[in-house]
Parts: C-alpha cells; sequence; structure tokens
C-alpha cells in the first residue's frame, strides 16, 4: 500500500470513529486496508489540476469534434478550460458558481467582451456535463454574461484603403490586400485557400468557415488581376494561394500573413489600424454604404446571425443626407 492509500486509510477511519465511537478501530481500518489495496491511489496536491478533470475534458472536446466545430475552436475550449482547471482544482461536480464567480472575478484587467467569453466557454462545458447527465447540476447555470462595451467595428475608410493598396512593394503584397478585401474572409479561411480553389471563369472560390460551413466568396476585377500576377511570378509547387516568400516554399502561417499586412499597413502609415480583419470589417462597412442588401453581405461573410451582420450597417452623414432626400416621401 501507497503513501496516498495508508493516508486515505487514516482519515475514512478517523472520521468513522469520531462519528461512530462503538465500531472496533482496528478491525475496521483491517477491513478496509484489504479493500483499499486493490486500488492504486494517489492523492490530488492542493495546487494541481484534479485528474477528473481530464477525462471530463476530453470526453467535452470528443463531443463537440463530432458535432462539427473546427480545430480552432476546440483548441481555444481546451485553452480555456485548462486555465479553469489550474485556478479551481475540483472534481467537476463540486464545482460551484461561487468558484467560477472567483475564477473570472480575477481578470479584472480584461475587457467585458473578453471575460463574456472566458463564461461563455464554462457555461458551454459545464451545460454539456449536465445534458449528459455527467454531473447533476449547471453551476453556470445562474450566471449572466457580463455587459459588453458597444465599440463598432474598425474599418478603413476609401482613401486608407488607398493608401494601403499604394504602399505595397510587391506583386506578392498587392495580392494580399485585395483577396482579403475583396472576399471578406475571415483569416483562417484565406490561410486554407489552394491555388486549385480559385475558378477564374467566375471569379469565386468556396471556403470553409465557421461551424464547417461552405459557402462561395467572389473577387472582383482588380483582385483577380493582382492575383493571377502573383501565381505567375511564382516557380512553386506548393498548393497553398498565400506561400513564403523564401525557400522551402510552404503555405504562409495565419501569423505570417498578419505581419505581411502590418508591414503594409506600417509603410502606409497606418500601423496598428490594419488587421486581417479590419480588412473584413472593411469590406462588409464599404459594401453595405454602397447600397448592397444586407442579406446577401451577410451570405457573403458567413454569418450565421443577421444582428452580426448589422453591426457594419453603419453610414456616413453624407449618405445619411443622400438617402433621406432620396426616399421621403414629400
Amino acid at each position: 500500500m501507497n503513501n496516498a492509500s495508508e493516508q486515505l486509510l487514516s482519515d475514512v477511519v478517523a472520521v468513522l470513529s469520531e462519528k461512530l465511537p462503538e465500531i472496533n478501530v482496528e478491525r475496521t481500518k483491517s477491513i478496509l486496508s484489504a479493500a483499499i489495496s486493490k486500488y492504486h491511489i494517489k492523492k490530488v496536491e492542493e495546487n494541481e489540476p484534479h485528474p477528473d478533470s481530464d477525462e471530463k475534458l476530453g470526453m467535452f472536446l470528443s463531443s463537440k469534434r463530432l458535432e462539427g466545430l473546427s480545430p480552432i475552436t476546440l483548441a481555444g475550449y481546451e485553452l480555456e478550460l485548462r486555465i479553469f482547471f489550474r485556478y479551481v482544482t475540483k472534481r467537476m461536480e463540486s464545482v460551484t458558481a461561487a468558484d467560477i464567480r472567483a475564477y473570472l472575478g480575477q481578470f479584472d484587467q480584461l475587457k467585458m467582451s473578453t471575460v463574456g467569453r472566458k463564461l461563455s466557454v464554462l457555461k458551454s462545458f459545464f451545460g454539456w456535463l449536465t445534458a449528459e447527465e455527467i454531473i447533476l447540476r449547471d453551476p453556470s447555470a445562474r450566471l449572466k454574461t457580463p455587459k459588453q462595451e458597444k465599440r463598432l467595428p474598425k474599418a478603413l475608410t476609401v482613401a486608407e484603403l488607398e493608401m494601403l493598396r499604394e504602399a505595397c512593394r510587391t506583386v506578392r503584397q498587392r495580392a494580399f490586400i485585395e483577396v482579403l478585401y475583396a472576399t471578406g474572409c475571415r483569416l483562417s479561411e484565406v490561410f486554407g485557400m489552394n491555388r486549385d480553389d480559385i475558378n477564374h471563369q467566375s471569379m469565386s472560390c468556396r471556403v470553409v468557415g465557421k461551424g464547417n460551413k461552405e459557402r462561395e466568396v467572389y473577387f472582383s476585377f482588380k483582385a483577380m488581376y493582382h492575383l493571377n500576377r502573383y501565381l505567375s511570378s511564382r516557380n512553386d509547387d506548393c498548393e497553398a494561394l498565400m506561400v513564403t516568400e523564401r525557400r522551402p516554399f510552404r503555405r504562409l502561417s495565419r501569423r505570417g500573413i498578419q505581419r505581411e499586412i502590418d508591414v503594409i499597413a506600417r509603410a502606409a502609415g497606418l500601423g496598428g489600424k490594419v488587421s486581417p480583419h479590419v480588412l473584413r470589417h472593411t469590406f462588409a462597412t464599404l459594401t453595405l454604404n454602397n447600397g448592397a442588401e444586407l442579406v446577401a453581405v451577410q451570405e457573403l461573410m458567413g454569418h450565421a446571425d443577421p444582428q452580426t451582420t448589422l453591426r457594419y450597417a453603419r453610414i456616413t452623414e453624407e449618405r445619411k443626407r443622400e438617402q433621406h432626400k432620396k426616399y421621403l416621401v414629400q
């Protein structure tokens, strides 16, 4: 019997003798010792995640993977939950709402939107455990998502977009800017694009977005022109649409795409203001301002909820005056 088993045996016998003074301590200890000897027992240290958490996490991620969640989403879930397990070192059925509040309360330096995302992951995890009847009650059920700051998505003006284009020094840089802006794709979607995915006749491409949903996105004439120049300049056999600048040529990482856009932005005097996501926001805002239907933009961006797309429907004062004059019934 190892030290943990002996400690468990002593603790159990101590509790029993306190509650039941009449029991024979030595006989009870002997009986329990025989039963415990069949098991390998390990003590859980107070500052370590409970072994129970690994098992529950594995089951949760497997279930969500079968539901079609992307590897990026699953990795995000795992990271957030492992951080939580390091803070709350209990069996899952012992976790309380107070534990979750205390955990979230330590992130007072983070934005409410970030704290809200952390709570959302915990709600998804404990909600799933409860629905599967792995635990009896959901400790996160009564916790409300914190109010988030109402901030409009960042987007470039037409003038800033042109500054970005003018700052490109290579056909590769210009192709990156035009593809990200014209398609309105997420970074992960552009990262996954291959050369053979491009339909040059219809100037379109099929991408796989959130929830493993496939949709068609489109290139402008300008985007196709610069993309073709870039592809013609390449002499590698890599299937990826965006590849590294130096040998051995391989698919450019998400971080690599972000760095390339940052280099162009700094050259344009827009350092810190531009990212692949900002170009996606710019696509949505300028397209809506130019009169596109909300439902069409929703489909183009791959939004499941039209309210998500509606955030971009902010128009300039000039366009508001124009719309008032055009549509007001006199």
